[in-house]
């Protein structure tokens, strides 16, 4: 028989030596406290059986289906005295299939008064062999558990396994599977935890017999790396830092992964190791291992060469722990030497090479390509580049861009971003990219300076972004003026992890709050309302979230332009799919000439309807015509509807002074859909409290109404913004003539002199007689040049 404490287990790791059978087991592992190792459930629980198994829930344990990890827990429940709910799911954004799924005490969450806000939970996740993994269990409760017989169950429950199942332990190179009573002995720990300050003493204990387990304490971060550089010296592997979690309250780090040298895709030498360690910084200060992962997919390396190797990464990490994670300055180590803080870098090095290649070959066919590289110590990191054609689509297309990192929800994707701006005819156009090497607000901060110097100093109205924090610094740094809009896919996602629980009506209510709102004191009462009633007022998710509502809320956007994107729509990523981490740089630079192509092709073809179709007129009003011989296809579409939707609304006139005057435009069948306008006769200034000519640059239905009550027959030159207009690819060679300096106006001329010729020679290329017809438009053209000098 084999009692069972604190979740105490076995580990199963990979190895040549002797299985242990069920009566060694029963003989050998009394364990007293708490585990030095883990059992996997693979061998340990069957799907038949899992019920009558007494094991507690780890993570680790798999499952053949979520239904047998569903009936696991809820026979664990029976036991220790709660009862179970099942909770959220998570589907793939690939094929829709359900990829994760939680099981919780029926007493989480706040919607009944008999729910407590309980957060035991597990999460299993389906992996790519079909099997359901635990990575997340809380175990403790907010409440008192309901035993069977009123009767506190016993501390020790013994486990005999079926005589039909095999109970495989493969244990490595030296028998890592201990009593911690050996421990606990020498070195009194009342806790019954490992505590870091007590590793000194029984370092050697650890490194010779124990290793890192779910549990484990540690006084910092840098006693944990350095715990865990040790082990792995001792077991044969380098450790790299990985990912850091950060506190969306005040930005500390909360949590941070230790992994495998070999973790990843981005490197030809990485085998995409799951090995890794994380620890979580409890309120306490102290940090505590909450994951681990042993089993690599590659062979250890020999002692000797891996305990030398870590002993540099250990000085390194050091280095960087000198005064905290987040120091960027050089720091002193005891030894004397100087190391700075190294950054990760998530771009294969073996891409640089074809990168710079193909750059330099763009160069040669297009003077107006641009690239930069950031180097870092000698060593190349974030990359930059964009051709003639982008860069003159953001002198007319760069008010309003998006900066898309869809990249980063997917593990193992290439780190490639794209700048995107919004044309004439409101198809996304491509403005820049950029490879991100690690998403640091230096490497942020670097590539909007770089759009700076490739853009002639265009600075963008607003910027739709992910909500991270290097990215919110780096806009506030580099783009001071720039209002940071954030991401619809985050806000989500982060949605569903925090609110995902809490029922349709809250859902509602949510939605009409953040939505429906007209006025800033309507969201404040409507979100206050909110909070109170479902109890979420320590929320720190909505607590931040609220504190940032001017990039997000609707309500806040309005004001600012836009280009009329949704704030509830996510923008379509202008490659599509996401390339992997293990496309070849060549095979990239090939699918991203095709998908840039592709999407020229479609911006060429709308010019031409625009230029050679006649739209279809359904009014009387000369406004209408106005805007047909104007605006693009795409963009007369919007305000012929807004012409149209205006004869369904009343307006009056409700105060006048001197030129000012205000109307209030209803709807004629709802007196609550309701807009004031207001209008200054002497400079024929107007706006609207809907707010669409500012975020959209399209004038609303509540303006054109006014606009007939007082009888006007044409729009003002300046509603009509020139980057809608037909003839925008021409550039506003006029604004810049004002607003910019010589060096901006250069610029847009030289790119759109450039475009113009070559659609010349595009078409001229088609047939001989085109060829000719263009050779003496273009020869006609240089000798008026030449006469006009």
């Amino acid at each position: 028989m084999m009692d069972k404490l604190l979740g105490a287990n076995l580990t199963n790791v990979t190895s040549s030596d002797t299985d242990l059978n069920n009566e060694q087991c029963e003989n050998a592992m009394i364990v007293k406290a708490y585990p030095i190792d883990m059992v996997r459930a693979t061998d340990a629980v069957d799907g038949e059986n899992v019920g009558d198994c007494m094991l507690e829930p780890f993570v680790g344990q798999e499952f053949d289906s979520a239904d047998t990890a569903l009936n696991f827990y809820t026979s664990y429940a029976q036991r220790v005295g709660f009862k179970v709910r099942i909770g959220q799911l998570y589907r793939s954004r690939t094929d829709g299939t359900v990829s994760s799924r939680r099981f919780v005490c029926s007493k989480e969450g706040f919607q009944l008064s008999s729910r407590t806000g309980c957060p035991a939970v597990i999460r299993v996740q389906r992996r790519d062999s079909g099997k359901w993994v635990i990575n997340l269990f809380h175990k403790d409760h907010n409440h008192h558990l309901d035993h069977e017989g009123g009767e506190t169950p016993p501390p020790a429950i013994q486990v005999k396994a079926p005589r039909s199942a095999k109970l495989t332990v493969n244990v490595s190179h030296r028998r890592k599977v201990h009593l911690f009573k050996d421990v606990e002995d020498a070195f009194s720990c009342p806790s019954g935890i490992i505590n870091s300050k007590h590793l000194n003493e029984i370092g050697n204990v650890i490194l010779r017999k124990g290793e890192p387990c779910v549990g484990l304490e540690f006084n910092s971060a840098n006693e944990a790396y350095q715990f865990y550089n040790a082990y792995a010296a001792n077991a044969g592997f380098r450790i790299r830092i990985g990912q850091l979690f950060r506190s969306k309250n005040d930005g500390s780090i909360t949590s941070r992964r230790f992994v495998c040298s070999k973790e990843g895709f981005q490197h030809p030498s990485r085998l995409g190791c799951g090995a890794f360690m994380r620890i979580k910084r409890h309120e306490s200060g102290r940090w505590v291992v909450d994951r681990h992962k042993k089993d690599h997919n590659h062979d250890l390396e020999p002692q000797p060469e891996a305990q030398k190797r870590n002993l540099l990464a250990s000085k390194r990490f050091a280095g960087e722990l000198n005064g905290g994670f987040e120091g960027k300055e050089p720091v002193n180590l005891n030894n004397g030497l100087i190391i700075k803080r190294t950054r990760e870098n998530k771009i294969g090095s073996d891409w640089y090479p074809g990168l710079f290649e193909y750059f330099q070959s763009k160069q040669a066919e297009d003077t107006g390509f641009f690239y930069a590289v950031e180097v870092e110590n000698s060593n190349c990191m974030n990359v930059f580049w964009a051709d003639g054609r982008s860069r003159f689509s953001c002198s007319q297309f760069g008010d309003t861009i998006v900066l898309d990192t869809s990249y980063r929800k997917s593990a193992h994707a290439v780190p490639f971003a794209t700048f995107i701006g919004v044309n004439h005819h409101k198809q996304p156009v491509l403005l820049a990219c950029a490879l991100i090497a690690d998403e640091s607000v230096e490497s942020f901060s670097w590539l909007f300076q770089t759009w700076l110097r490739a853009m002639s100093g265009c600075h963008p109205l607003s910027i739709i972004a992910d909500q991270d924090k290097a990215i919110q610094q780096a806009v506030a740094q580099v783009f001071p003026r720039t209002l940071h809009r954030f991401s619809s896919w985050q806000i989500r996602e982060k949605e569903q992890d925090n609110l995902g629980m809490l029922d349709e009506t809250f859902r509602f209510e949510y939605e009409k709050c953040i939505y429906q709102s007209q006025t800033a004191e309507e969201f404040d009462v409507g979100w206050n309302t909110l909070i109170g009633k479902y109890g979420l007022k320590e929320n720190a998710w909505l607590k931040e979230m609220y504190i940032k509502r001017n990039n997000w809320v609707p309500l806040f956007l309005r004001g600012t332009f836009f280009a009329g994107i949704p704030t509830t729509d996510n923008f379509e990523s202008f490659f599509g799919t996401a390339f992997n981490a293990q496309t070849p740089v060549a095979e990239f630079i090939s699918r991203y000439e095709i998908g840039l192509e592709r999407r020229r092709g479609e911006e060429r073809k709308e010019s031409l309807n625009s230029l050679n179709l006649q739209g279809f007129l359904q009014t009387k009003e000369p406004v209408e015509e106005q805007c047909l011989r104007l605006y693009t296809h795409a963009v007369f579409k919007v305000f012929q509807k807004e012409l149209l939707h205006c004869y369904r609304y009343l307006g009056f006139k409700i105060y006048e002074e001197v030129a000012l005057s205000r109307y209030l435009v209803r709807r004629c069948e709802n007196d609550n859909e309701k807009c004031i306008v207001t209008v200054i006769s002497t400079n024929l200034t107007v706006n609207c409290s809907c707010k669409m000519f500012e975020y959209e640059g399209i004038l609303c239905r509540h303006i054109l109404r006014v606009f007939q009550i007082l009888g006007m027959s044409e729009i003002p030159p300046r509603y009509i913004l020139h980057r809608w207009t037909r003839n925008a690819e021409y550039g506003t060679l006029q604004d810049m003539d004002s607003d910019g300096g010589p060096q901006e106006l250069k610029a847009v001329m030289l790119w759109s002199l450039r475009e113009a010729a070559c659609k010349y020679i595009e078409a001229g290329a088609t047939s001989l007689e085109k060829f000719k017809l263009a050779y003496e438009i273009m020869r006609e053209g240089g000798r008026k040049l030449r006469w006009q000098r």
